[in-house]
């Protein structure tokens, strides 16, 4: 299923993303030479409604024209397929960004066999840095997801954005999967199709291409907003839900997505519902702990302790293929071991 490539088919710079299934007929790994080496390693259209990544390396491949790459670059282009229709995935198709190695979903599929040759080949060749680009459907800044705390990975992320999101991992998802052999980050590029969106990712890779090392010094808390993933907010499938919509189990606020990367207070209302508590959350150790974030009182989801939520998306099907939303709360990050360490990474 995966094709492995030493150039850049021509066609490749001017094609959008929707007509990528002309080029390539599935996942595609190819790798690019530079000045320096190992290779900065970058995946996109793991999600196929997501479109800045490819439209990121376009640009900065345009132009860069014949010149010789700062650093060695390898390019996994995703879900072309989905891209083909505009969605995150098919129906059928596993998630490109939950059959990494590591991960539990889909282990004997093509796709997660075509993710572990590439994290394999990756792995055997060196890799400076991973980065992972994605879209979301909400409203959001650019930000960061990092699973670990370590000084290189949090320089890495202030090259794109001063919003960065500590996730300990989500099995089987790209970043989690590389975090143990580079600084690994996904970057969250806002809503597809926004030729801004396009454009910062373009810098921040071109930016990544240039490094050399990494800055020694460690990171100040002035000049980072740092944020702990809690938990996994999902709709069981059971459920019916929509905005706006007073006949379904769930009718959310038609406005919900304005809600992310705001600190919420207790008793902020998410929707209305004729069930007990009709929504599941997961936290990090995979813990049901609905009960504690949420509490359904006369009719009303209100949420039950302050949290910080992101990823807020008002599209049903990705509510359906992943998740509604991810709750937060601020981390400082003046909590530190001697030498740098941050406490709690298991770094």
């Amino acid at each position: 299923m995966l094709t492995i490539l030493d150039t850049l088919p021509e066609r490749f710079l001017d094609t959008p993303a929707r007509e990528l299934h002309q080029i390539f007929s599935g996942p595609t790994l190819i790798h690019l030479p530079g000045r320096r080496q190992p290779a900065l390693f970058v995946s996109v259209l793991l999600h196929g409604n997501e479109d800045s990544g490819v439209v990121a390396l376009q640009r900065l491949l345009q132009r860069n024209g014949r010149r010789m790459l700062p650093r060695a670059l390898s390019i996994l282009i995703g879900n072309v397929a989905a891209a083909r229709k505009g969605l995150r995935r098919l129906d059928g198709q596993p998630d490109y960004n939950r059959v990494w190695p590591g991960g539990h979903a889909e282990l004997d599929s093509p796709e997660a066999a075509s993710m572990g040759e590439v994290h394999r080949l990756m792995r055997e060749r060196g890799v400076f840095a991973s980065i992972d680009i994605h879209n979301n459907t909400g409203l959001n800044p650019h930000y960061s997801v990092v699973n670990r705390l370590d000084q290189a990975v949090l320089h890495l992320s202030l090259l794109f954005s001063r919003t960065v999101v500590w996730f300990r991992g989500l099995a089987g998802t790209q970043t989690t999967s590389f975090s143990p052999l580079c600084p690994a980050l996904t970057v969250e590029c806002g809503k597809p199709g926004s030729e801004a969106n396009a454009e910062h990712a373009a810098r921040f890779v071109e930016a990544c291409l240039h490094l050399s090392q990494f800055p020694s010094h460690d990171v100040h808390e002035h000049d980072i907003d740092l944020y702990h993933t809690l938990a996994t907010v999902r709709v069981p499938a059971a459920v019916s839900f929509g905005f706006g919509a007073s006949r379904a189990d769930i009718d959310f606020d038609p406005q919900l997505d304005h809600m992310n990367f705001r600190s919420l207070e207790p008793g902020t209302v998410f929707g209305h519902t004729r069930l007990p508590l009709p929504i599941g959350v997961i936290d990090e150790s995979g813990c049901d702990v609905a009960s504690e974030f949420f509490s359904c009182e006369e009719g009303r989801i209100t949420l039950q302790r302050a949290a910080t939520p992101a990823m807020l998306t008002l599209d049903e099907k990705v509510v359906r293929q992943d998740c509604l939303c991810y709750l937060m709360d601020r981390l400082p990050l003046a909590n530190r071991q001697p030498h740098g360490r941050v406490l709690g990474t298991g770094a």
